[in-house]
């Protein structure tokens, strides 16, 4: 294991994650799948729905896990998924 890795961070216990809101536009979705692909907490998963293009879109499975990582978006072709920043409880009490 390289030196610079040898534990976890310090602060990882104070470290916040920002939480999402995904909005996912069925219809536009044309089902390539590279949301789904694509995402590294496993967010999303094929519904067994059919849009109006007569495809499968994408379901959010749990999106507590979603990291606002912005994959999704980057690959989506048709421009059929995006996410939301939640305000997290700090820019509550400060805003």
């Amino acid at each position: 294991m390289p030196e610079r890795i040898r534990h976890a961070p310090l602060d990882m216990g104070k470290a916040t994650f920002p939480k999402a809101k995904i909005q996912l536009i069925k219809d536009q979705c044309k089902g390539c799948g590279f949301c789904i692909r694509f995402c590294p907490q496993k967010v999303l998963e094929e519904s067994q729905e059919i849009n109006a293009r007569g495809v499968h879109p994408p379901k959010i499975v749990d999106e507590s896990k979603c990291l606002a990582c912005g994959f999704c978006t980057a690959v989506c072709p048709d421009f059929a998924i995006f996410i939301i920043e939640k305000p997290s409880k700090e820019d509550v009490k400060n805003g």
